[in-house]
């Protein structure tokens, strides 16, 4: 049953735009927030952090720029998840993206299969 999915995403990002297309093909009306501009706030985070039943480090860009000229990967372990969580609402780039979320459920990164089974329930 389609639904209407909020989607944090980087416009010129291969795996966001993928995964919009694979949400638009299965029917869903897709709110599209550019994740740098408009990073979540806070709040938002930490309520998207608990509908993905993931810690939050797996929520980390760890590929990215932003997440090495920092030296995060040395410093993750210091850090508590408020901290976590202000860096990440900081710096949208930090974001693992894509990020959808129907309200209920929220999902970090593409693995088409899962996209289509959290959001099809």
């Amino acid at each position: 049953m389609p639904k209407k999915l909020t989607v944090y995403q980087y416009p010129s990002c291969d795996t966001c735009r993928k995964a919009i297309k694979t949400l638009q093909a299965e029917g869903h009306e897709l709110e599209l927030i550019h994740i740098k501009e408009s990073p979540p706030s806070v709040q938002e985070l930490r309520k998207l952090v608990a509908d993905s039943g993931l810690a939050i480090g797996k929520w980390f860009n760890t590929a990215g720029d932003a997440y090495r000229s920092q030296g995060l990967k040395d410093r993750m372990a210091q850090l508590s998840d408020d901290e976590k969580l202000e860096l990440l609402a900081g710096n949208g780039m930090l974001i693992k993206r894509p990020v959808v979320s129907d309200g209920r459920k929220a999902t970090v990164g593409y693995r088409e299969e899962e996209l289509k089974r959290v959001y099809a329930e």
